[in-house]
């Protein structure tokens, strides 16, 4: 049997923590597939950045990892729209992040940069990296989701909830067994009700140790957007939109303030009950 570390002192340990209803009740939108739905994903988040820094001079946007993550990426970077975003007025944050060193290929920041940061007018002071082992905190993962934390606080204005800054979009990917950033079923991180970023230790897929937002920073956001592409993925999601709590099924608690959109292709969308989901595209 798997042991989790013990939870830090003054924490809750009853089975389910208490959290706010979500705000947002999840939009189910369907592509053909996958190549449809990161070329879909882009142009929405080119509008959705337009439109933020339009309202408010300012986009804050959480990148996620993974095949359809950097998919997205990819698409965004070779789209033609891309260059409507003003993107020296984007603040690129990360949702989570595998404790490795900068430039490691495993890295989700890794991807981002290939995918997409290398190729945009970003101003490298609006990028803000999770640190790794090679960071001012050295191989301490607790250290460096502190610094997050206070780089997220930072940022935040007085009127932010949480702590952290009104994240316009905040991407998410979902595995199999539901996690989401990386947040896995039955962990203790999963229990956190008041710090916005937490180490995680002994992940159930590798590397075992990594930095991640906690729910309360991502029900924060204005917007969760959850990516899934293929088959694998299609019980978890069904997990997701079933009303189940957070500690089993952590995609069920990933809710915006504003809107929570599950953003699929057919194969991930293969159990959503058909009244459910809307057919975005052919």
């Amino acid at each position: 049997m798997r042991r989790w570390p013990p939870l830090r002192p003054g924490r809750r340990s009853s089975p389910e923590p208490r959290r706010a209803a979500p705000i947002t009740v999840p939009q189910i939108l369907i592509h053909r597939d996958g190549e449809l739905l990161a070329k879909a994903v882009a142009a929405r988040l080119v509008t959705r950045l337009v439109d933020a820094v339009a309202a408010k001079g300012r986009a804050a946007l959480v990148l996620t990892g993974g095949g359809i993550g950097t998919a997205v990426l990819a698409e965004l970077a070779a789209a033609p729209a891309r260059d409507a975003v003003d993107w020296r007025r984007v603040d690129i944050w990360w949702g989570d992040e595998r404790f490795l060193p900068a430039g490691d290929p495993e890295r989700n920041e890794t991807g981002a940069r290939t995918a997409l940061l290398d190729h945009v007018d970003v101003l490298p002071g609006q990028i803000h990296p999770m640190p790794g082992p090679d960071g001012p905190d050295g191989p301490d993962p607790e250290a460096a989701a502190e610094r997050y934390a206070r780089a997220l606080r930072a940022a935040a204005e007085p009127q932010d909830r949480r702590g952290v800054p009104a994240f316009d979009v905040l991407l998410l990917g979902i595995g199999p067994d539901a996690h989401v950033a990386s947040l896995f079923p039955g962990m203790p991180a999963l229990y956190e009700e008041e710090r916005t970023v937490v180490a995680v230790r002994g992940a159930p897929k590798p590397p075992p140790t990594r930095l991640t937002l906690t729910l309360p920073a991502i029900t924060a956001a204005s917007e969760v957007w959850i990516l899934a592409s293929g088959r694998e993925k299609a019980a978890a999601v069904r997990m997701a939109l079933s009303g189940a709590g957070p500690i089993q099924v952590p995609a069920a608690a990933a809710r915006g303030r504003q809107q929570t959109l599950f953003l699929l292709d057919r194969a991930a969308a293969g159990q959503v009950p058909p009244q459910l989901g809307r057919i975005a595209s052919p």
